[in-house]
């Protein structure tokens, strides 16, 4: 299973998220207003995409109107409020991911 994890900048929670579960599934992840924002390869790559918080979701049916239709996408609802690798944050990440791959085996 292919996973994208988006957030906005790509710094914090996307990040840990690629971090924490890169040794249980095949991870990237990717921010939106960066440098070098999503792209549409990074998009096509997935085969979930996992957002922080449901403005990304709208966010990504903008800019990739046809491919957003193609995706299971879900929202984590993690406010931007975390540093890279944050105990709090990687707890949160666990248990609201963990609870959706178990929704969907």
């Amino acid at each position: 299973m292919k996973i994208l994890f988006i957030c906005n900048q790509n710094k914090h929670r996307s990040k840990t998220a690629e971090e924490i579960f890169k040794d249980s599934f095949e991870v990237k992840s990717a921010g939106l207003y960066n440098e070098k924002p999503l792209r549409k390869e990074q998009l096509e790559w997935s085969d979930i995409v996992i957002v922080m918080e449901e403005e990304q979701r709208i966010e990504l049916s903008r800019r990739f109107p046809k491919e957003y239709l193609q995706k299971r996408i879900l929202c984590l609802n993690i406010n931007d409020n975390y540093r890279y690798m944050q105990p709090e944050l990687i707890k949160e990440l666990q248990s609201k991911f963990l609870t959706f791959i178990e929704s969907i085996s």
